[in-house]
């Protein structure tokens, strides 16, 4: 029996959020072996190799070829948002922080675009998008405290600073690249090539060269392939065939909880009562703000 789009788009949609959800334990893995300065570098060499495959096998290496220097130039500010300074930043908070903190911090990006949404799209923050900021900083403050939100006790300041943000990066890329008329899988392409690119540079400037432990070079392919490039190119794939972006979109709250199931049994972290309290809060956030998002867009 053929598999329906919609079928399909659910498949790829979970084969993406499964992907997704072991990134944080390869991160912290890889981060044992690699500086984060060297994770970045090698693994937006491996993601832009990949994206320029996925070029080659979409047909569109003529879009390459035309690009204007205005786009040229539109790929330089993005790939300087994402990956470098994005991935910079992530993966120091990765560096401080243990997995199952960094992890859910991360994922209140959604909560950050709202707030920027505003002064930079011209949009309105609604109930919905109020009530989820309040519930997902607070799943923040739980998780970043350890629990000891009362006595505001962080158990690294400046590694939670930076979880969030790498949040603030995120949302600006996404702004950004929502003014972006280029195919999707072309922009990346575009985007990786010129920030791969700004990392070298920054690399040979400030850090001095030695050969990695091939186990650092394993877990740099991977998140290379399995974070940067090649889960963006089936999450696209399944937005395509649903038929309902919102279908296909809610299953990204899988991602966190399944995320915590490979923290615990590859990198060790005893998961705390707190993270999970703390993500509860963060996930409950997103639902609500999701839901209004979507009371708007139907209509009553």
């Amino acid at each position: 029996m053929p598999l329906t789009d919609q079928k399909k788009a659910y498949l790829l949609a979970l084969a993406t959020v499964l992907l997704w959800s072991t990134v944080a334990a390869a991160f912290k893995l890889s981060l044992k072996y690699l500086s984060p300065l060297e994770l970045l570098l090698y693994s937006s060499a491996v993601s832009t190799l990949v994206l320029g495959g996925a070029v080659l096998a979409t047909g569109r290496v003529g879009d390459v070829h035309r690009s204007s220097a205005w786009e040229w130039l539109r790929s330089l500010t993005l790939g300087f948002l994402n990956p470098f300074l994005y991935y910079l930043i992530l993966f120091k908070a990765y560096d401080l922080l243990p997995a199952q903190q960094a992890q859910p911090i991360n994922y209140t990006w959604a909560l950050t675009l709202a707030v920027l949404s505003v002064p930079l799209l011209g949009q309105r923050i609604g109930v919905g998008d109020f009530a989820g900021l309040i519930l997902g900083y607070l799943g923040v403050l739980v998780i970043s405290t350890e629990g000891n939100f009362f006595n505001l006790q962080f158990s690294n300041p400046f590694g939670v600073a930076l979880a969030l943000a790498s949040t603030v990066v995120w949302a600006l890329y996404w702004i950004y690249n929502t003014k972006d008329a280029r195919h999707p899988v072309v922009a990346l392409f575009q985007s990786f090539l010129c920030g791969t690119i700004i990392t070298l540079i920054y690399f040979v400037v400030t850090a001095e060269f030695h050969f990695p432990e091939g186990r650092g070079i394993a877990g740099a392919l991977y998140v290379g392939a399995f974070e940067m490039s090649f889960t963006f190119v089936l999450w696209l794939l399944a937005l395509r065939y649903s038929e309902n972006t919102a279908r296909v979109g809610s299953l990204i709250f899988l991602s966190p909880p399944i995320s915590l199931f490979f923290i615990y049994f590859f990198v060790g972290e005893t998961i705390k009562v707190s993270t999970l309290m703390g993500l509860g809060f963060i996930l409950l956030g997103l639902a609500v703000q999701k839901r209004f998002e979507n009371r708007r867009q139907t209509g009553p």
